[in-house]
Parts: structure tokens; C-alpha cells; sequence
């Protein structure tokens, strides 16, 4: 009897997922991942709704809750660090809390799936694909540096900005949301708290510290701009520009501009992804390479979801998979179109200083004795859309019969 096979292209949250699912179903499953090793770096990442539940269903929620960063909430803070308004951590995923109840940083959480799904699927590290041939009846997969192989499906589970997607789809156009985030880690002082905690500026810039639980803290600058490829920069040039852009920023920001020479360092121009179609025959593309919506707390409990229906329905029905790939975006399509809608606007990063006026004076408001009665951000921001649809359970389910598929 055939075992079906398939490659997934990415080794990020969603890959090491639809891996392990995937192998349960019986599948013999290689992840390829352009890196030399598992990307253990990243910022703080939230788990709500459905992407909890597959953390649940996959018997790993207690694993991930024990790395939480034990982040308590967000509190913004002036150029002295004086903080006006202060948000708690939610109490639930349905609250519209900037902090989740279940924060992890992402290195943390891929090496939590990596290690879930490493002893039941192949895992190669430093080599990418460059060609893909779909027949039909199988896709013939070149690498960089590794012998060709031969798949009964491939998912391409990377980033928005992914290589491999265009061997199979074509040049993406990338809806940019004028986002420029910069990343990096710095070393933990007294004065850090358990807080996330912003500094608007004007001129489009905000500041962020937020806690870690591995003894250090995560800095982010975010802008928001009408400049377009400051991500396709060189890094000694994106660190010049971030420094100049922000040199006459008060608070913390002197300590995180010394920081920028980190290696942690990692800027990323936030675009959308907005696809037509997420599959071509036996190629079919996953998370962020799919639909990226932006850093706005719905990208890893997506990328969860999604690669549990992919997994899910490419395990009904292993001997059809064009069938199978045609019901995974059925199933997934409202909640990441959803997820398109929930961004963070320019309202978010105030230019003027009326802008700025404005931006704190609401904040204040939001965070007053008034909204606290009335449930907080519940009231006036509404929650992440982590819970657009029911995850399907398919542990039940038989593999499908001829009759059933889908033309």
C-alpha cells in the first residue's frame, strides 16, 4: 500500500503543526527549512481562541502556558515614563486586551511543535527548493544543495514575502500596510517591569518594551510610513535609518538604539497577503505565505488553525489531494479574511502633534474609571477575530470514499 508523502517548506509555527498532524494521519512527511537550524529567536506572540484549541487537541497547552512571559497587561507611558493609561491582561480570548492570557515568544512555541513532530517526520535544515514540476500525479521538488525528490504534495508554510511560493504561484503582489517593525532583544535592567509598555512620539513612531521569561527584554521601534523597502535594506543601512529616525526620542529609546548592532535585530515591512486561491493542484501554500494579515494578534492562531484543517483534511483524503486542499481553504477562508480586516491603521501611530493630543486623550478615556465599568477595551476595541469559525474535529473521520470528492 502507497504512503502518501508530502514536503512542507518552512519550519515556523505552522510547518512543525501540519507536520506532526500530518504524520499522525500517516503520512511520511520531510520539512525543509532555509535556515542551518531551528529559528529559536522572535518576539512575543499571543495564542487565543481556535489556536488554542489546537495547542489543546494536540495535548500541548500545558506545555506552552509553562513559557509564558508572564507578561500582566499594556501600559502607555510618556517621554519621563510616566505611565497615563494602563490595559490589563486579558482574562479570556474574547476580550479585546492587547495582551493575551497566553503569551509565549515565538522561538519558544516553534521549538515546543519542532520537538512534538521531530521524531515522526524528517527534518532538513539548510537547503531550500528551487524548482517545482506538478504532473499531476506528483510534484518532482529540485533543492539547493540536496537531491531531487518526488512528493505526493507540497505546502509551502514560510513567510508573506516567500521565494518558494512564486516557484508555484507566480510573482505576488503584496498589499503594504506602510508598517515598519524593528525587533531585537536587549539586556533586562532593574526598571523593567512585567508591562508591555509604549511610548508614542509623533511622527508616526512608537517604542515598546515587553517582558521575556528567559531573563531579557524585547524591544520593538514601529513606524508607520509612506517609504517603501526600508525590509530590503542592508542592515548597516536600516540601522542608520532607524537611529536617525528616532534619535530625538525621549524615554527608553536611547538604550534601544545602542542595541540595533544585536544580531537579534530583524526588520520587517508589514504586508499583507492577499491570495486569490491558496492551492495549484498538489501545491498548496499555509500561514503567513498564505495570508498574512500583520503583527495584530491573529498570525500565529491562524497559522495553528490552518495547518490543523490542512493536516485534517489532506488525512480524509490522502489518494485525492487536490480534493483535500480545495476543502481546506473552504473551511479557513472566513477566519483569515477576517483577520485582513482587524490592522492597525494609522490612528495607531499618530504624526501630528494634534494626532498625538488625540491618540493619548482616548487612551486616557479607554483606560478611565467610565470604560473600566463597562468592561475596558472590551467596550471600545474589538477582539482579535480568533473564533470566526469551529475547529473541525477529525478524529472521527474515515478517509473519503471516491464518491465524495470534490470535482
Amino acid at each position: 500500500m502507497h504512503t502518501p508523502s508530502i514536503l512542507i517548506s518552512g519550519a515556523g509555527i505552522a510547518g512543525p503543526t501540519a507536520a506532526a498532524r500530518l504524520a499522525a494521519a500517516g503520512w511520511d512527511v520531510t520539512v525543509v527549512e532555509r535556515a542551518d537550524h531551528l529559528r529559536e529567536e522572535g518576539q512575543n506572540v499571543d495564542v487565543r481562541g481556535i489556536g488554542r484549541e489546537v495547542l489543546q487537541r494536540m495535548g500541548l497547552e500545558d506545555e506552552v502556558a509553562h513559557l509564558h512571559t508572564s507578561e500582566t497587561g499594556q501600559a502607555f507611558v510618556d517621554a519621563d515614563g510616566h505611565t497615563f493609561a494602563e490595559f490589563p491582561a486579558g482574562a479570556g480570548d474574547a476580550d479585546g486586551a492587547p495582551t493575551a492570557e497566553l503569551e509565549v515568544l515565538r522561538g519558544a512555541l516553534a521549538r515546543v511543535l519542532y520537538e512534538h513532530s521531530a521524531d515522526d517526520a524528517e527534518y532538513v535544515f539548510g537547503d531550500h527548493v528551487v524548482a517545482l514540476h506538478d504532473d499531476g500525479s506528483g510534484v518532482d521538488v529540485t533543492f539547493a544543495h540536496g537531491p531531487g525528490r518526488r512528493f505526493d504534495a507540497v505546502v509551502i508554510a514560510e513567510g508573506a514575502r516567500s521565494r518558494t511560493r512564486d516557484l508555484a504561484f507566480g510573482h505576488v503582489d503584496l498589499h503594504e500596510l506602510g508598517l515598519v517593525f524593528a525587533y531585537l532583544t536587549i539586556p533586562r535592567t532593574a526598571d523593567d517591569d512585567r508591562r508591555w509598555r509604549v511610548h508614542a512620539a509623533g511622527r508616526g513612531r512608537l517604542v515598546h518594551l515587553r517582558p521575556d521569561a528567559v531573563g531579557t527584554t524585547r524591544a520593538m521601534l514601529s513606524l508607520y510610513t509612506d517609504l517603501r523597502g526600508l525590509g530590503a535594506l542592508d542592515r548597516a543601512d536600516q540601522v542608520a535609518l532607524l537611529r536617525a529616525t528616532y534619535r530625538d526620542v525621549g524615554w527608553e529609546t536611547t538604550r534601544i538604539l545602542a542595541g540595533l548592532d544585536d544580531p537579534s535585530l530583524h526588520v520587517d515591512q508589514v504586508a499583507q497577503v492577499r491570495l486569490p486561491s491558496w492551492h495549484r493542484g498538489r501545491v498548496a501554500v499555509l500561514g503567513d505565505a498564505a495570508w498574512c494579515a500583520g503583527p495584530f494578534g491573529t498570525g500565529t492562531t491562524s497559522a495553528l488553525a490552518g495547518a490543523w484543517v490542512l493536516a485534517g483534511e489532506l488525512g480524509t483524503t490522502p489518494t485525492d489531494v487536490p480534493a483535500a486542499l480545495v476543502r481546506y481553504e473552504r473551511v479557513l477562508r472566513p477566519l483569515t479574511d477576517r483577520a485582513q480586516e482587524f490592522v492597525m491603521g494609522p490612528a495607531s501611530h499618530p504624526r501630528t502633534a494634534g494626532q498625538l493630543r488625540l491618540f493619548r486623550a482616548g487612551l486616557r478615556a479607554m483606560a478611565g474609571p467610565v470604560a473600566a465599568t463597562v468592561g475596558r477595551f472590551r467596550s471600545v476595541v474589538p477582539a482579535p477575530p480568533v473564533e470566526t469559525i469551529e475547529l473541525p474535529d477529525y478524529s472521527g473521520r474515515k478517509p473519503a470514499t471516491e464518491s465524495s470528492k470534490v470535482a
